[in-house]
């Protein structure tokens, strides 16, 4: 008879072990599944689609989001959210947008959720930490952000991130532990508000950037586009509670220079699309994978109305997802009143 997933997770606990469980089989999360089993671990992925599990399980593969990479054996595929849900460690790849509804059916017994999903819930603005605690108020809730493009973790090149631990220290040392790898180093954090403010400001800012790209305004432009958009990062987190030096790190101006300079960014992709003249509906309607961006820029258009900040880049990008000419757009921005750079607008 099959043990329930609470006495599963005690059963292991007793054995010393920490069953590590990664749930959403995207790019991202195929690659922390494989990144997790570099050294012989065995990883559970859970995956909605059942074709996808089969083809993981069977042929080591995952042809449709991480195309190329070959899966270590170690790495076991589910497409049970109960089974996956025994697990005392649990990364949290699903899309933002739906992370509350996976929540819901992995029941609320305590372990550490590790959020590495990037974005901002629409409708009630609360960042992925409030969502995970109130669907899972017994678990102690971590996040995981930086500068990571899944090939590159998927085959082992080095990689560096934030991992902002709510639980301080204690729970720093349980997961740097089951997570560090020689290829992947964690760096420590208390400030969970500043890393998915970071990962979820960025991919905003990294649409404006491939607009740039796809109008051909050149380097200089896109240049200081990241840093006016770095500087509305640093208002906004600030706004919200986060640490400078948070947001100066990996999780922040890191992640937003890789995001912002690559086409290998989801975001920056969609940006350039857009500029080169393709519409919104078009490209939101075409895309298998999700560039978060899209669907947090309304939301962090009224949250930075709601705190008195000064976010232009991101508004304009709101009102290019809107339908906006990207011309339009930029020429706006460019007619913006002359002030000094260290002001607040």
């Amino acid at each position: 008879m099959t043990l329930d997933a609470p006495r599963q997770l005690r059963s292991r606990q007793a054995q010393g072990e920490r069953a590590i469980g990664v749930i959403g089989a995207g790019a991202w999360g195929t690659a922390l599944a494989q990144m997790l089993a570099s050294d012989g671990r065995e990883v559970l992925l859970w995956a909605r689609e059942p074709e996808l599990v089969e083809e993981i399980n069977a042929l080591r593969s995952n042809s449709l989001f991480l195309p190329g990479a070959r899966l270590a054996e170690s790495v076991r595929c589910t497409g049970d959210l109960s089974e996956a849900s025994a697990c005392e460690v649990l990364l949290l790849v699903t899309p933002a947008q739906h992370l509350g509804a996976v929540l819901n059916g992995l029941g609320s017994y305590p372990r550490d959720l590790v959020l590495c999903a990037k974005g901002i819930e629409a409708g009630s603005g609360r960042l992925m930490s409030d969502v995970a605690r109130s669907a899972a108020p017994a678990s102690e809730i971590a996040v995981l952000s930086g500068p990571t493009f899944a090939h590159e973790v998927a085959t082992g090149m080095p990689t560096a991130v934030t991992l902002a631990c709510a639980g301080g220290h204690p729970q720093w040392e349980r997961l740097s532990a089951a997570i560090a790898r020689p290829n992947f180093r964690p760096y420590y954090s208390e400030d969970v508000i500043g890393a998915e403010i970071g990962g979820s400001v960025k991919n905003v800012l990294a649409i404006a950037c491939g607009v740039v790209e796809g109008l051909g305004l050149g380097q200089n432009a896109r240049a200081a586009l990241i840093a006016r958009g770095y500087a509305e990062m640093m208002r906004f987190g600030e706004a919200l509670g986060a640490h400078r030096d948070t947001l100066a790190g990996l999780c922040g101006l890191g992640d937003l220079v890789l995001t912002c300079t690559s086409t290998s960014s989801r975001n920056f992709s969609l940006g350039k699309a857009l500029g080169e003249g393709r519409s919104p509906e078009e490209l939101m309607a075409d895309r298998r994978t999700v560039a978060e961006g899209a669907h947090t820029a309304p939301v962090l258009v009224e949250l930075a109305a709601r705190h008195g900040v000064s976010m232009p880049i991101t508004t304009a990008v709101y009102h290019l997802l809107q339908g906006s000419p990207a011309r339009d757009i930029v020429s706006n921005l460019l007619a913006r009143p002359l002030k000094s750079e260290g002001s607040a607008a």
